[in-house]
């Protein structure tokens, strides 16, 4: 997999596909093929939508953005940002993903559209639960959003994977340096 589904939401994934908001960022979707791969993996739609093109790669960084503006507003206690309200409205307008039953079983069908439109009702979802614990990952450099459903909501990384483990290693190694045991 390329992708980190850590988030808990998948428009919170969708966001997390730009890393290192602050620091040094890192675009994991420079094309509508990498927009394909992620829904793909995303276990959105299996295999991706055959119409990726430009328009829904722009519609779909568009909805990125908007989604990361608006859980930074709910996290800094903000009035959510009247125009990122209106791009995930408007995306979520769209007709979202199907199912139909065919002899093989369900089967998942859509188009990139229906597809964002599916990603923005969860944002919806997400951002009107106030009872959801939405938090950012506690690495320094990492702007990772998820959704804390531990219990107590004690949940400090996005994920193990990349950055506890990561800040637990460096922990660690400082304080062999300063010569404690552990």
């Amino acid at each position: 997999m390329d992708y980190a589904f850590v988030s808990g939401n998948a428009a919170l994934d969708l966001a997390g596909t730009l890393q290192w908001r602050r620091t040094a960022p890192r675009d994991r979707l420079a094309g509508p093929a990498d927009l394909r791969r992620w829904i793909d993996e995303a276990g959105l739609l299996p295999g991706g939508p055959a119409d990726v093109d430009t328009g829904g790669f722009a519609r779909a960084l568009e909805l990125r953005e908007a989604v990361h503006r608006l859980a930074q507003d709910r996290l800094e206690g903000r009035r959510f940002d009247r125009g990122a309200l209106d791009v995930v409205n408007r995306i979520a307008a769209t007709p979202g993903r199907r199912v139909v039953l065919t002899d093989a079983g369900a089967e998942v069908r859509g188009d990139t559209a229906a597809v964002l439109a599916d990603v923005a009702a969860a944002a919806i979802e997400l951002l009107a639960d106030r009872d959801l614990v939405l938090k950012e990952c506690g690495r320094e450099s990492c702007t990772r959003l998820y959704v804390d459903r531990s219990q107590g909501a004690r949940r400090t990384w996005c994920g193990m994977e990349e950055c506890g483990n990561r800040v637990k290693a460096a922990a660690y190694r400082a304080r062999r340096r300063r010569g404690g045991r552990t």
